[in-house]
């Protein structure tokens, strides 16, 4: 299982999808977005039930045997009592990164998103939530300085890592 968290507009998304793409058939993607906006259409509270079915896809993907990415803002105090039981019960491998971009560099990089025109600048200040990480074992940071090519090789390289059972890129974060 790889978890990709962070602010909007950082590019977690977008690393996602092409990540599932390198990985090919058998990875499943779980977006908070799709998952809480398009296929729930409910606000993002505590209690939503986008939060318990995000949950149950991602123990889906692993009981038949597919790499499973889940991404999204996914703050800690809304979501981090359920990533901390996905952790706890997804049987295998588990990546976590934490996209640590500054403000400015995350409105620069969604004014270069489709959506731009959804919301701007004010509204990704009401929503920040700075060095939101989960703070658990192995959880790594992902900096604004990596091109997303850089980072989705990073992680690519670290799935890889973790199937032939060497050392994983942590230290290059």
């Amino acid at each position: 299982m790889i978890i990709l968290r962070g602010n909007s507009g950082c590019g977690k998304t977008s690393t996602a999808r092409l990540l599932q793409h390198q990985l090919g058939y058998g990875t499943m993607l779980v977006s908070q977005d799709m998952v809480r906006r398009e296929m729930l259409r409910v606000k993002d509270s505590e209690s939503n039930p986008a939060i318990q079915l995000m949950y149950d896809l991602c123990m889906y993907g692993n009981k038949v045997g597919y790499t499973v990415i889940l991404e999204g803002i996914l703050s800690n105090k809304k979501y981090g009592a359920m990533l901390h039981r996905l952790l706890n019960d997804f049987q295998g491998e588990k990546l976590i990164y934490y996209f640590d971009i500054s403000f400015e560099e995350t409105v620069r990089r969604h004014a270069t998103k489709p959506n731009t025109h959804e919301f701007g600048a004010s509204e990704m200040r009401q929503w920040w939530k700075d060095q939101d990480v989960l703070d658990v074992p192995g959880e790594r940071r992902i900096g604004e300085k990596l091109a997303q090519a850089e980072i989705v090789d990073m992680i690519y390289r670290d799935v890889l890592a973790l199937s032939e059972g060497t050392k994983t890129s942590a230290s290059h974060m």
